[in-house]
């Protein structure tokens, strides 16, 4: 099944002997890192086993939001909004980042009072973010036929298009130095006296002296290989993108059946707003105490089914010599395929809502594997056990817009600069230290 179309950027040829810092994984998170560090004077070399930003970093809603995040993220999430407010003039490239609004409906009372109770979270941040009460959604929105109590509006949140932001930004951190390796998959990591002496690539040995992995869904098996132990699942979202449609909302919007963003090109991006995929696969059962509580909590929102992907993963080995092709060179792509059901279901939904949508014509469907951990927070930590080794990853479903500054403080830590925000809700040890791990936000 094709993927979304992402602007190209094409690898460079030569491999370098010796950098500062192997950046492994080039998504939103990776580039993000590698342009922080370049412009900071370190030698990069961001290593993708297939092309810049092909998985869930192009495959996303193209949402940049603080609104409902998890409260843990809100101090990062606001340092993103002002990154992504400067990134194009930064990068020299389109992304095509709006600061357009996002909705979040309310359907019933509760829904109301959850909202308005989350939005105590942005006091003190001077965001434009408010309760709306069903006349006031009314006049935002006059062509909806929804009947609601009112909605959390988030002015400040904005929207990018997937398919161009990581490409741009990997694009500005070759332009800063850094060297862009594409389809060089990295088989391991070297170590001398403990600390990280380099990386083997399928294409050869790189020395370095400090490595972020940043490998979105990938993560937790190249991490395992080191005796690292990181708790991460996948979850499908399956999205449709229509032709260009005029009269539809500007802001983006969620709403108990379905979730819209309008697209640079005149057409919108929707996918269900509650609904998504998870296989049952060997590390379902490996990792079931450490999700049951979230899954408890989300189950009416995930749907389990036992399919080949189960295989799939059987035959994916944990280990491998580094003189022979990694599991990361047999599958370039993660390119599941799109569940029609629920993003017709959802497309449905959003022709009662806003009759314009009959007219929607259906250019494409993608789907998009996102990789979460068991309280739907990131890790964005040094590794104490492997100095010089750090992970980025496990952003279950919130990586597209926190990105940006997902990557400068991973640069902070890397370079022990003071950090933007306090690190330590994302610290990889509060999975194994008795901390209590506990799902707020969700998936």
């Amino acid at each position: 099944m094709p993927g979304p179309y992402v602007v190209p950027v094409h690898g460079d040829t030569e491999l370098p002997k010796e950098v500062d810092v192997v950046v492994i994984g080039g998504g939103i998170i990776g580039t993000s890192t590698a342009l922080e560090l370049s412009e900071r004077g370190l030698r990069v070399a961001l290593c993708e086993k297939g092309g810049i930003g092909q998985e869930q970093s192009s495959r996303n809603w193209g949402w940049v939001r603080i609104s409902r995040r998890d409260p843990r993220e809100v101090p990062l999430m606001a340092e993103a909004l002002r990154i992504w407010s400067t990134l194009d003039k930064r990068t020299g490239r389109d992304t095509g980042y709006r600061k357009a609004g996002i909705v979040f409906t309310c359907a019933d009372d509760k829904q109301y009072a959850d909202h308005e109770r989350w939005n105590r979270n942005l006091e003190g941040y001077q965001l434009d973010s408010r309760m709306v009460g069903a006349a006031e959604f009314k006049s935002l929105f006059p062509g909806s036929q929804l009947d609601l109590k009112g909605a959390l509006f988030t002015a400040s949140d904005g929207r990018a298009e997937p398919q161009r932001a990581a490409p741009a930004i990997a694009e500005a951190a070759r332009d800063k130095g850094a060297t862009i390796l594409t389809e060089c998959a990295v088989r391991g990591i070297e170590t001398a006296g403990g600390k990280i002496s380099g990386v083997i690539t399928e294409r050869g040995p790189i020395a370095c002296k400090a490595v972020v992995l940043a490998g979105g869904a990938w993560s937790s098996l190249f991490a395992g290989m080191f005796g690292l132990d990181l708790p991460q699942l996948k979850v499908m979202n399956s999205v449709l993108r229509t032709k260009p449609l005029e009269g539809g909302p500007e802001q983006a919007i969620w709403a108990n059946g379905f979730a819209l963003r309008k697209r640079q090109d005149g057409g919108y991006t929707i996918a269900s707003g509650h609904e998504n995929i998870v296989d049952i696969v060997p590390k379902s059962f490996r990792y079931a105490g450490k999700f049951l509580p979230a899954f408890k909590k989300e189950w009416r929102s995930l749907n389990f089914r036992l399919s080949g992907r189960f295989l799939d993963e059987v035959r994916i080995p944990d280990r491998w010599a580094m003189d022979e092709a990694s599991p990361f060179e047999y599958c370039r792509v993660l390119d599941p395929k799109p569940s029609t059901k629920l993003s017709n279901t959802a497309l449905a939904n959003l022709k009662k809502a806003f009759p314009v949508f009959e007219k929607a014509e259906i250019a494409q469907r993608w789907a998009g594997y996102i990789d979460v951990t068991p309280d739907a927070v990131p890790v964005i930590d040094a590794i104490d056990s492997i100095p010089g080794f750090h992970i980025a990853t496990g952003f279950s479903g919130h990586g597209f817009g926190i990105g940006p500054a997902a990557g400068r403080l991973m640069a902070d830590i890397v370079t022990g600069k003071p950090p933007i925000v306090d690190p330590k809700n994302f610290r990889f040890s509060r999975f194994h230290d008795g901390s209590k791990i506990e799902l707020i936000s969700g998936f």
